[in-house]
């Protein structure tokens, strides 16, 4: 901070302190740059907080939502066809664990088989589409939804951050038409010669000083309030996402539960009817 700063510095390098055209002209540069680079940085910023709301970005986002939905989805179906499988496994291990040593020829072997897979598995086949397809419907008519509460946020936010954007850009280009004026001033000097500093110069260069403090300190605290909002937005859009997200899977995960018990009586049925099969091949 500048009072943190021994006195010498002020002394060395304040414009309104300069004794010569030399001096002045020399000490108003750093001024001028300074001003140019608030600037840049604000606009840089204004550029970092419009980027997510291009063209491009809307379009990633909501692709990156379906994908994951998409994933999600698999990852569910796979869960169901695992459960088929399981039951199918267990049924068959209960086969041959009940089967005796002398009912476990090849011949006994491959007719238990073939009448699990034409009696057993087209069940649980089935079941496993039927499961699959309304969680797949379930989790589409979530997706819709999901999408167009996610692009509403987006456009609502859009709308705020280009008011700001429209709010500060004045604030950037007042910082280059310093500078501007600083490097104007600067020059003027340098061409004036040397020797003491003319009053109407001493007095412009007090007057753009105070200018520059002004400005610069305005631009710099716009800067950092701008930082923060950049932030903010960009949290706010990654809560969007993943707000969407977790609609879709908790229509996924409610889908899931309500057909649960269906699910568990086909498996169950399935299984007994397996049994039956078993004895039925028992005693032919």
């Amino acid at each position: 901070m500048a009072h943190d700063l021994p006195g010498w510095v002020a002394e060395l390098t304040d414009p309104r302190r300069a004794q010569t055209l030399e001096e002045l002209a020399d000490r108003l540069v750093p001024l001028a740059e300074h001003a140019i680079d608030v600037s840049r940085r604000l606009q840089a910023l204004l550029n970092e907080l419009n980027d997510p709301f291009r063209r491009e970005a809307l379009y990633g986002r909501v692709e990156r939502l379906k994908s994951r939905a998409g994933e999600a989805l698999d990852e569910i179906a796979a869960e169901i066809g695992a459960s088929g499988e399981s039951r199918i496994e267990k049924i068959w291990a209960d086969w041959i664990e009940r089967a005796g040593p002398g009912e476990r020829d090849a011949a006994k072997v491959r007719e238990l088989r073939r009448r699990l897979e034409t009696d057993v598995v087209p069940v649980l086949t089935e079941q496993q589409q039927a499961v699959a397809t309304q969680v797949a419907a379930r989790t589409s008519a979530a997706l819709e939804e999901a999408t167009q509460t996610l692009l509403t946020r987006v456009e609502e936010l859009a709308k705020a951050v280009t008011d700001l954007i429209h709010e500060v850009l004045p604030l950037a280009r007042e910082g280059l038409t310093l500078a501007s004026r600083i490097s104007g001033l600067s020059s003027r000097a340098r061409k004036a010669g040397r020797g003491p500093i003319p009053d109407e110069l001493q007095e412009l260069g007090a007057e753009t000083s105070r200018a520059f403090d002004e400005a610069v300190a305005r631009l710099e605290l716009e800067w950092a309030a701008l930082g923060a909002r950049s932030a903010t937005v960009r949290a706010a859009l990654r809560g969007a996402e993943e707000s969407a997200f977790s609609h879709v899977t908790t229509a996924m995960t409610l889908c899931v539960e309500d057909l649960a018990p269906d699910h568990v009586k086909v498996l169950n049925e399935a299984e007994e009817r397996a049994n039956e099969l078993y004895d039925e091949l028992s005693q032919s």
